[in-house]
């Protein structure tokens, strides 16, 4: 097999337009085990992206020994990415945690699941019998548990302890996605396939590095570029990416500029009669108003704050007013900046106004970051209601109120549900003293890290820790509760264009480590959480029947999964909603059906019920217009570069997972410093060298890279924490150590990638 490390993305397999993409099945097993050898072949996906790329788990001896592709899978036809083939090996880490742990004398001390869980029950009644009961309790999870889990976490947080205190880490990562849908669309949910690559004779990719972030779906778009009447593109990117140097056109904006690039392409697109007229009259509001607004963003005033070329801006539009066919997708170039869900709301505005949606090969993916990230939104463990519900209707709350036999006034719908930054700022000021942590590491992906960590430290602030390694955050954990993991449980995710894969048990936990469902269904009965009868509220004990809950749950909503069963996934992945949402030109907007009353993208304000009515949506959507603003955070003599985060190929989040896989990790062990030659050569910094980046909030090392990304911005991959450093070696290396406690005021999505930075050489490469 071709070398992944050196290659992430294989061998190609051209195709042309409307034609099926041929299946490639790669497999990794580990060294001296053949396929023959493999005791069973057990039904999974990838939790080391979004991309939901179908795979078989090889067991020998009850253990996992290697992956393999599966070739029928509508997603990735068999192709898996180095994450999914190496990825795997994480499993067996000699330092999973096997038994929970407590905080005894200042010292996490090993310890049993009674005493655990008595400690944290003890707590939680403590709270919830007392003053501010609810308001006491708040939620962080992941993007990375399953659907049963998150669809339980819910409810025995809206329902048994009431409070609207919940979110994850997706709120780092996708928030703006969901935003921008519920916007432009009314709800949550993907209008395209991944099969719109199959047809489409253009692509536009905005602030997404597909080639590292989902390397599969860069494969289909590779396999249709070697093809036949390949499709044009363009990457939108302050960095030389591999998708740049594939694109036919590359616009390396600045950074924190994408709003005025977007408008500045959409008045291009209208100035030029780029666009269906009869589409846009039917089947959408707001044209007038989204014309006048871009109307000030001609060519040469984009140019200018973008800093690119104006002929550059000109062949964009041409490209994209042109093509019949339009595919785009957008992830965190825009969703971590600044204005990310005005500008991500402008992409939804361009296949609006050329009625590229709901038809083969023309559609936008808002793309996710984390390979459960879409159900965490659907579920509501991000705060929102579950069956992607509006907060805001009462009837929705009714329907959830009678579903789960509770008062309504039990499940918090007074105000919008906490967002993830001021759960933290209620901990930071003490109303929530309990936070409950699952599958994600917050004292490294969070911005402003010495700000994280005086909050989990602060003595009446109860943290529990679910994870599968004594992480950063779990060295402040007051208990810290073992989980299982992929493959060693069962259920449901559902990736970015709606598609549902079942992953299966393959093997035991290791040690006494559990299920998150079986943790969470622990809790709920040691709090005896009661319905209005005084029957248990939750009232499932397994993954499957968790699930057919979450059915009931979701039938008659746009993310209806009433038709899909366990059985119906042992065949394979199943879309949501059908190929492609929106092909009739009807969307989710009537007030009945939204999931929002809409939120103003400057500000974020939230519209009431009244406003939103008096606009008489009536199915059509929305065309949202917005001026730029400068990003909150600007260049300054002090710090004169911008820094942008972002991903590699061969590592995920925090590294929980992939640091702890030998292929991965020797491919990227350490965190470096993109910078652009003139920038480096102002500080005489050469390739290799140890450089100190610093921000108004703190400073990091790393050594150099010159060459990759435009003037005036520095990149630094955020994987890094401190978990598998040397305690004689501690030199700062998360890149949250620089960025910015801010986030956009829609999406409440964090601003990674505009954070005021200086550099200065430390020593040479070899000292």
């Amino acid at each position: 097999m071709t070398d992944r490390i050196a290659d992430p993305w294989g061998e190609r397999t051209p195709y042309g337009p409307g034609d099926a993409w041929p299946a490639r099945v790669d497999t990794h097993l580990a060294d001296g085990v053949q396929e023959p050898d493999v005791d069973r072949w057990v039904q999974s996906a990838s939790i080391l992206h979004s991309n939901g790329d179908a795979m078989d788990i090889a067991v020998k001896d009850e253990r996992i020994v290697g992956v393999r592709g599966r070739p029928g899978d509508r997603v990735n036809r068999g192709r898996l990415g180095p994450k999914d083939l190496y990825g795997w090996q994480a499993n067996h880490s000699p330092d999973r945690l096997t038994r929970p742990l407590v905080r005894d004398n200042g010292r996490l001390v090993e310890t049993d699941w009674d005493t655990a869980m008595d400690r944290l029950v003890r707590r939680s009644r403590e709270l919830l019998d007392g003053p501010g009961g609810w308001g006491h309790f708040g939620f962080y999870t992941s993007g990375q548990l399953f659907l049963e889990e998150y669809y339980t976490l819910g409810v025995l947080g809206k329902a048994g302890i009431g409070t609207p205190h919940m979110d994850g880490n997706t709120r780092l990562c996708t928030a703006t996605a969901a935003s921008a849908l519920k916007a432009s669309f009314g709800t949550d949910g993907q209008p395209g396939s991944y099969a719109d690559v199959d047809h489409c004779d253009a692509i536009a990719l905005w602030g997404h590095n597909v080639a590292e972030t989902q390397t599969v779906l860069w494969m289909r778009m590779l396999d249709r570029r070697r093809g036949p009447n390949p499709p044009a593109m363009l990457a939108v990117d302050p960095r030389s990416t591999p998708v740049a140097r594939e694109a036919d056109l590359h616009l390396p904006v600045r950074t924190g500029t994408n709003q005025a690039l977007m408008n500045g392409l959409l008045r291009e697109i209208i100035a030029r009669g780029w666009y269906d007229e009869r589409y846009v009259a039917e089947h959408t509001i707001g044209f007038d108003e989204l014309a006048r607004v871009v109307h000030a963003y001609p060519v040469d005033r984009v140019a200018e704050i973008c800093d690119v070329k104006a002929a550059d801006v000109e062949r964009a539009a041409e490209l994209l007013g042109t093509a019949d066919r339009l595919l785009s997708t957008v992830l965190q170039g825009f969703y971590q900046s600044n204005q990310a869900t005005a500008a991500a709301c402008q992409v939804n505005n361009l296949h609006l106004l050329r009625g590229a949606i709901g038809r083969p090969g023309a559609g936008v993916y808002q793309m996710n970051g984390q390979p459960t990230a879409q159900n965490t939104r659907e579920t509501g463990a991000d705060g929102d209601l579950p069956g992607l519900r509006n907060w805001g209707n009462p009837d929705h709350v009714r329907e959830l109120a009678e579903l789960w036999n509770v008062d309504e006034m039990t499940i918090p719908h007074w105000s919008p549900p906490t967002h993830a930054m001021q759960i933290w700022r209620y901990a930071e000021q003490g109303s929530i003293k309990l936070l409950w942590i699952s599958a994600t590491n917050p004292a490294v992906s969070l911005p402003d890290l010495a700000r994280i960590r005086r909050i989990l430290a602060r003595p009446d602030l109860f943290v529990v820790v679910q994870d599968l390694f004594r992480t950063e955050t779990a060295e402040y954990a007051d208990v810290v509760l073992p989980a299982a993991t992929w493959g060693e449980k069962t259920g449901t995710f559902t990736n970015v264009d709606r598609t549902v894969h079942l992953s299966e048990k393959a093997v035991d936990p290791p040690g006494d480590a559990r299920p998150d469902l079986d943790i969470f269904l622990d809790y709920a009965r040691r709090m005896d959480f009661r319905d209005r009868d005084g029957e248990p509220l939750i009232g499932w004990s397994t993954p499957e029947e968790a699930f057919e809950a979450w059915k009931r749950c979701s039938a008659g909503r746009p993310c209806d999964y009433s038709s899909i069963t366990y059985e119906r996934l042992r065949g394979g992945g199943i879309q949501w909603g059908g190929e492609r949402l929106y092909s009739d030109g009807v969307f989710n907007t009537d007030p009945d059906r939204s999931e929002t009353y809409g939120q103003d993208l400057t500000t974020g304000a939230e519209f009431t019920a009244e406003q939103y009515r008096a606009k008489q949506p009536a199915g059509r959507a929305f065309l949202h217009a917005a001026d730029y603003r400068p990003s909150p955070e600007v260049p300054s003599e002090e710090f004169p570069l911008l820094l942008s985060t972002g991903r590699t190929v061969y590592q995920f989040h925090t590294r929980t997972k992939t640091g702890r896989a030998p292929e991965l990790n020797a491919a990227a062990p350490d965190v470096w410093v993109e910078l652009h030659p003139d920038d480096a050569a102002r500080q005489d910094i050469a390739d290799g060298d140890l450089v100190g980046i610093a921000s108004p909030r703190g400073g990091i090392e790393a050594r150099a890279r010159i060459g990759g990304i435009r003037p005036g911005v520095v990149f630094v991959p955020f994987h890094y924490g401190y978990f598998d450093v040397a305690p004689d070696d501690r030199r700062p290396r998360a890149a949250n150590e620089l960025t910015v406690t801010a986030w956009d005021p829609v999406s409440k999505q964090p601003i990674f990638k505009v954070a005021a930075v200086r550099i200065a050489k430390i020593a040479g490469p070899e000292e």
